[in-house]
């Protein structure tokens, strides 16, 4: 859908409503996720809470608007420029960085313990300047007090001492996009799923919010979502149940079968091979999982938890499923990275860049300095130098593979099979990084380890919309930037203000609890236990990129195979063990349409399906704000 081909500078009104929806965003989900307690809007690439406000501003605000004053009302191209903000906004909040940042950072003081020895084994590791050490307001951030006030002499030093390293990693990410914006777009022309649904939104010449389907599609969710809510206010009122688990394989394994609207909408717009293979190789990967369970079979290592799957051979399948993922796609754009090589040491004239968001040079050269000084950071962090660039290496391979799968698949709510950090350490054994390095990779969960959004997504589908609207403006970076500021200034200041009202371990178990602890058990076990280099590791690393390279290879040469090895990627994910039924019925409701209508069959039923996403995001914004009056907690109405 090309809603307008006229390249156009951003509008600043929109760029200024686009920094109030920032600001709400990043203001009000943390309120929404700690004291209300209520749905997740700002968790996935999805970014519910960024459907949500697109959805009030298109159709109550807007509207309006043209209602009154036809001739000021905003623009296609302006809508899909602060939609662009508020997905940039969305990764901040919660698991892409404030609801890590700040646990994280505390919980190495304030769960130290004669028992665990964090004292006497981590402390002495960390960098002076990198955490709170304050003991009394750590205290009061996990404990809370009535009146108490934010510390904030105490928050700023190590918060500031860490926001080169994170702009710096924003930076890259979006330099990263822009170099492959041309080749993923243009060349490979990915399906970019996720983008459809505000494209659609404000599209005038076909205009989604007059189709009946779309609306059908909308109530749907909704209905059953207040049912559940309603429920939650009032158990008598009956309410449908979208998850059961099954146990299998002499009960070692739990079979979810859970349905999830805002997927089958996501997943109906990718293309079938890619999502016959999702639910296939899940179905096949917990096959096999309960056989070798049965049998006994296991490999027993300390991997710092159960991160994107709990099944330790699985991690190293994945990780080696990925590394040939991100290599294949190298060599895929060797001819463009040329092309971008030659335009960054100004010898590609021929080569035009006047379309993206930084120019070639910008980008290249910006990588290349952002990835030094990130280096260097993490260097003066605690961690050998050396290591510092195996680090960066496994961390943006799986930043890079994840975009890669959610922009080719819609799997809008994705995680890796396992964490840079801890992968560096499994390669390598841990004698080499000693107590200090070991400490300061146990601080990279921050960034690098329970993320299930990432900037890199959020910009390569701004970048996107942006191209498809006719908005292809230098300053669009600028305005991705500006929303993500924004968005770390208010979720951090937002959050800590809660923290110490009400008490962390008050207000979200995972965050403030179990997540924070994940990274200093790893670390002290790391250097109470060390551990060699995991040969095993490495040969099951080593098989999972063959049979990766083994099914991208047989993808080039044989049309119509039907294993895509985003699949094989992705498919031993916890998150997958969720969605795979939901992949499954989206591939089986799309292969009869298209089978027995075709192309205009599906193209009547988009609405529908599109009328899904909207509705449960819709849904969920909607009684967080009705528990925000009526004082109710707890109203999860959808997690999925």
């Amino acid at each position: 859908m090309q809603c307008n081909t006229r390249v156009r500078s951003l509008s600043w009104r929109a760029v200024g409503i686009g920094l109030l929806a920032s600001l709400l965003i990043a203001a009000l989900d943390p309120y929404g996720l700690y004291v209300i307690q209520g749905s997740y809007m700002t968790l996935d690439y999805s970014t519910p809470a960024a459907v949500f406000g697109f959805f009030v501003l298109v159709v109550i605000i807007n509207g309006l608007w043209k209602r009154l004053s036809p001739r000021t009302a905003l623009q296609s191209g302006e809508l899909i420029t602060i939609y662009v903000m508020m997905i940039a906004a969305c990764v901040v909040p919660t698991l892409g960085l404030t609801a890590q940042i700040l646990p994280v950072l505390a919980a190495v003081i304030y769960y130290a313990n004669p028992a665990n020895g964090w004292d006497r084994l981590i402390h002495p590791h960390l960098h002076p300047l990198l955490v709170p050490r304050d003991k009394e307001a750590v205290r009061l951030f996990f404990e809370g007090k009535p009146g108490a006030t934010v510390p904030w002499e105490v928050w700023l030093p190590p918060l500031l001492a860490w926001m080169p390293l994170i702009l710096a990693l924003y930076f890259v990410m979006i330099a990263i996009m822009v170099i492959f914006r041309r080749q993923w777009m243009d060349r490979e022309r990915l399906a970019f799923p996720v983008t459809q649904l505000p494209l659609e939104m404000v599209n005038a010449q076909d205009p989604l919010l007059r189709k009946k389907l779309f609306w059908l599609g909308v109530a749907l969710p909704f209905a059953v979502g207040s049912l559940i809510a309603l429920h939650n206010y009032a158990p008598s009122v009956p309410a449908p149940k979208l998850n059961v688990y099954v146990p299998l394989f002499r009960e070692t394994v739990s079979w979810s079968l859970r349905f999830s609207f805002p997927m089958l909408g996501f997943f109906y717009l990718a293309n079938l091979d890619a999502l016959f293979s999702l639910w296939f190789f899940n179905l096949l990967f917990m096959v096999v999982r309960g056989y070798l369970n049965i049998y006994g079979v296991e490999i027993r290592e300390d991997l710092g938890g159960a991160y994107g799957t709990p099944y330790i051979p699985y991690k190293y399948l994945g990780m080696g499923a990925m590394l040939m993922l991100v290599a294949t796609g190298l060599w895929a754009a060797r001819s463009h990275l040329a092309d971008v090589f030659r335009k960054s040491i100004g010898r590609g004239k021929d080569v035009d860049d006047s379309g993206e968001v930084l120019s070639y040079p910008v980008a290249f050269w910006g990588t290349v300095l952002g990835l030094l000084a990130m280096s260097v950071w993490i260097w003066w962090s605690g961690l050998p130098y050396w290591a510092t660039w195996m680090y960066l290496l496994f961390m943006m391979v799986l930043f890079f593979g994840l975009t890669r799968v959610v922009v080719e698949t819609g799997l809008a709510e994705a995680v890796a099979a396992m964490i840079a950090p801890v992968f560096t350490v499994a390669g390598f054994g841990s004698t080499p990084f000693g107590p200090r390095g070991l400490t300061a990779l146990g601080l990279t969960w921050v960034y690098s380890a329970d993320i299930r959004t990432t900037v890199m997504a959020s910009s390569i589908h701004g970048m996107r919309l942006a191209e498809r609207t006719g908005v292809r403006s230098r300053g669009l970076f600028w305005a991705m930037m500006l929303a993500i500021v924004v968005s770390i200034v208010a979720s951090v200041w937002v959050t800590l203000l809660l923290a110490y009202r009400y008490g962390g371990a008050n207000l979200n178990r995972w965050f403030f609890l179990d997540g924070p602890q994940f990274p200093y058990k790893w670390v002290a076990g790391k250097i109470n236990n060390p551990s060699d280099p995991s040969i095993t590791g490495w040969l099951l690393t080593g098989f999972g990129a063959a049979v990766m390279g083994f099914l991208s290879a047989m993808r080039q040469r044989f049309v119509g195979w039907p294993f895509h090895p985003v699949g094989f990627c992705v498919g031993s994910t916890w998150i997958m063990d969720e969605i795979w039924l939901t992949c499954f019925i989206a591939w089986l409701v799309k292969f009869l349409i298209l089978r027995f209508g075709g192309l205009r069959w599906f193209r009547l039923s988009l609405p529908f399906f599109l009328g899904l996403i909207v509705g449960q995001y819709t849904c969920n914004g909607f009684w967080l704000i009705m528990d925000y009056f009526s004082g109710a907690k707890g109203n999860q109405i959808f997690w999925i």
